[in-house]
């Protein structure tokens, strides 16, 4: 079956059923070394860590990195995705993810610092032949249907529980 065949199949069985669309996707973590640690995704398994210049000891892209990349990936796929929906063809996507943090909030150096990124910026460069409406038209359908950037722009619950064990 091919992708827009899957687009189009998944489509109706999800109108037909909006129960089906729901989904619970799992990320296990374990902390293995100074602040490298070791994720399991389904079969999947990657490190993370930090730079030297952050402690650690650079034996993989650190937690930020990785939101960038979940970001950059998330773009090209629904690229993808949203091509094949709206019979709009290109012959590469690439997309370049930056994004701006200050450490001092993270290491509680000053409080009024937030730990997290403070901007963004999503550079998607398509190489094709349709006219230039029909890649704003894709662009704009990325922009409103990309999960990772609603979870960056949008109001997530994360609730944070602790279990200890002696």
């Amino acid at each position: 079956m091919t992708l827009a065949e899957t687009v189009a199949t998944t489509r109706e069985a999800l109108t037909a059923n909006p129960a089906a669309g729901q989904a619970t996707f799992r990320a296990n973590t374990d902390l293995v070394g100074l602040t490298e640690v070791d994720v399991r995704v389904r079969g999947h398994r990657f490190k993370a860590d930090e730079p030297e210049s952050l402690g650690g000891t650079d034996v993989a892209a650190n937690p930020v990195e990785y939101v960038l990349a979940a970001l950059g990936a998330c773009h090209a796929i629904t690229y993808r995705v949203w091509g094949e929906h709206l019979g709009i063809g290109f012959d590469d996507v690439q997309i370049r993810v930056e994004g701006d943090i200050d450490v001092r909030g993270f290491f509680g150096v000053d409080d009024a610092v937030r730990p997290g990124v403070s901007d963004i910026r999503v550079a998607a460069t398509l190489r094709g032949t349709e006219p230039l409406e029909r890649y704003e038209e894709l662009h704009r359908q990325v922009e409103e249907h990309c999960p990772v950037q609603d979870m960056l722009t949008g109001s997530v619950n994360v609730k944070a529980e602790l279990t200890v064990e002696g």
